[in-house]
């Protein structure tokens, strides 16, 4: 209806407080923590109701690697999960992706719409998690998208440091021929700053996004280190991954670490041969890195920890590793709480002829003394947008701070964005909310029912420890039919729709009234016949943990429409709407019936 209608202060105030503070505009916990907001809520609804493709449909619009993440994603979602902080069991929200996709993910679910050519060219180096979700952002954008790669194959380091009974290569491959889908290229055994520099990249493309990982390892530095049989993780996890074994092994290896990484090398040698495997770390059992589940496989599947340790020496004979020497650790930190490890009196000597460190990787630098680095050996780069000092040059993922794969991948989107700005000659701040590019603190705030149930995790099927580990194969059988709509189940719903489950009015109109007075905000409008509608029951504002006075909108917003229509109602056919006012909200005006017995 066309009516100019200048709606009082009132009505701006009430519509001003519902949509900054509606807690159904609020995500859940997992989706805000997740650095790509996956909908975890969404798609475990769909699983739930047995739509598996809808599930899939769900995860891939923000994740190209739905069934690899199912596996190996360090699952920040489940740390701030609802279970997990009432009951500290939080819902298996990676096994159930898994589930999804193994179940269900194929070609024909994927989204291959591309926008239209823009004769732009981007070359992005490296092909890990970061520099993929880089090239899909930027390739749908319109850019064409060349993938530089050192190695013969792609993946980063979830393809050679990741072992394949964790993550299973023809799992990452299928996803990973999205790209290919896509039309993204991809050059292998180019490995920038050597084959080709970073100033050619600049010459050749018009952006350049730099993704190549953290590929180098960390070895302690103690006396006796250059001896034969030393090595860090990175070198002998990419041999297993590439060869499926290990020239640099020999029968009794000791892993040096406490970390996931740790626990990758130590159960990865004794599937390549290892006799015995012992992992070394300055950390006590309670104080491990590594996550637990990856601890108890290593420790059942016969890897011995010395926890509490510190490596003192390496001890040779005729140049290769004998031993190894080891003094106690008391404590991590000094007393002003900074890493210092508090050593004691005590020594042990162990026998080994193998010793892999996994105390850290770094980023190689291939800039060619272009760009600045930081004191952590990392590029120096705007937080918010990624952007070097280098006009069009963009770093994303190990090289600008991520240390798990789903980090990896929100930064290799937000480089994306800045790129696909930056090539518009658009400012790379241009219509973006920074705070929506990583995790962040959802607002949500509604109290669980009393009669919310405190039920078990399920747990996926594991291949028995003396059959897995003598071979690479998946060790990791992910949940059944049933097993993965039982845990389905658990999911507690963080979702406020309380209004809506009591309104049917609100249903017609809206999926929550934080975006229907957001709208009207922006517009300056609302049709009649929302306020019309309403019938003033208040059930809303009962069940509202804001308490929010939606009947006081409306009926100012209905006085607001007389008013302009000369002092009747705008509601065609609804001859009786002053009857309706004036009766209906009398304290006079009631219906009593006498009820009848049920049989």
């Amino acid at each position: 209806m066309d009516m100019a209608v200048k709606f009082a202060e009132k009505v701006y105030t009430l519509a001003q407080e519902i949509a900054n503070n509606c807690q159904g505009l609020e995500v859940p916990f997992c989706t805000a923590e997740c650095p790509m907001h996956t909908d975890a809520m969404g798609y475990i609804r769909h699983i739930r109701e047995g739509r598996l493709d809808d599930a899939v449909r769900v995860i891939r619009e923000k994740l190209f690697l739905p069934g690899t993440l199912g596996r190996v994603c360090a699952h920040p979602c489940e740390k701030v999960c609802r279970r997990a902080e009432e009951f500290n069991e939080s819902l298996a929200i990676a096994s159930l992706k898994r589930y999804a996709a193994d179940k269900a993910d194929r070609e024909e679910l994927w989204d291959l719409i591309v926008s239209s050519p823009t004769g732009k060219r981007v070359a992005v180096v490296g092909s890990g998690p970061a520099g993929a979700q880089a090239a899909i952002d930027l390739c749908m954008a319109g850019h064409e998208v060349t993938i530089y790669e050192k190695l013969p194959v792609r993946g980063g380091m979830m393809r050679v440091g990741i072992p394949s009974y964790r993550l299973p290569v023809k799992v990452l491959e299928f996803e990973y021929s999205y790209l290919d889908r896509l039309g993204v290229k991809f050059k292998f055994g180019v490995e920038v700053g050597k084959d080709v520099s970073l100033e050619s990249l600049r010459q050749e493309y018009d952006a350049v996004v730099l993704a190549h990982g953290a590929h180098v390892g960390v070895a302690a530095k103690v006396k006796g280190a250059t001896a034969q049989g030393m090595a860090t993780a990175v070198e002998f996890l990419r041999e297993v991954s590439l060869t499926g074994k290990s020239t640099m092994l020999g029968e009794s290896v000791v892993v040096v670490g406490g970390g996931d990484v740790a626990m990758d090398c130590a159960r990865s040698a004794l599937r390549a041969g290892a006799k015995t495997a012992r992992i070394v770390c300055l950390e006590s059992a309670c104080e491990l890195p590594a996550s637990k589940h990856e601890q108890i496989a290593a420790e059942e599947e016969g890897v011995v920890f010395a926890y509490g340790w510190c490596v003192d020496e390496v001890i040779p004979e005729q140049s290769r590793v004998a031993s190894l020497r080891l003094q106690n650790c008391l404590a991590l930190t000094d007393d002003t709480g900074r890493f210092n490890p508090q050593l004691g009196q005590e020594v042990q000597t162990i026998p080994c002829d193998t010793i892999i460190f996994a105390i850290g990787q770094r980023v190689e630098d291939i800039a060619g003394g272009l760009l600045r680095l930081g004191g952590s050996g990392r590029y120096i780069v705007n937080p918010e947008t990624l952007a070097t000092d280098l006009e069009g040059v963009f770093v994303a993922g190990d090289a600008a701070g991520s240390t798990i794969v789903i980090e990896a991948m929100a930064l290799g989107r937000k480089a994306a964005l800045s790129a696909d700005r930056y090539l518009q000659r658009q400012k790379l701040d241009h219509k973006r909310n920074f705070k929506l590019e990583a995790s962040y603190q959802t607002k949500y705030d509604v109290p669980l029912p009393p009669d919310t149930e405190n039920t078990p995790r399920s747990h996926t099927r594991l291949v028995a420890p003396e059959v897995r580990r003598q071979e690479f194969a998946e060790c990791d059988l992910g949940f059944d039919d049933a097993t993965a709509k039982l845990e389905s189940l658990r999911c507690l719903r963080c979702e406020c729709k309380e209004c809506m489950k009591e309104c049917l009015m609100l249903n017609e109109f809206t999926q929550f009234p934080g975006l229907l007075f957001g709208a009207f905000l922006v517009n300056g409008h609302v049709e009649p016949i929302v306020p019309y509608s309403c019938n003033m029951c208040n059930q809303c504002t009962l069940v509202c943990p804001e308490e929010f006075k939606l009947a006081d909108a409306f009926m100012a917003m209905r006085k607001d429409f007389v008013v302009a229509n000369k002092g009747k109602s705008p509601m065609k056919g609804h001859g009786a709407i002053d009857i309706h006012q004036k009766l209906s909200f009398s304290g006079v005006f009631t219906i009593k019936r006498k009820g009848r017995k049920l049989r």
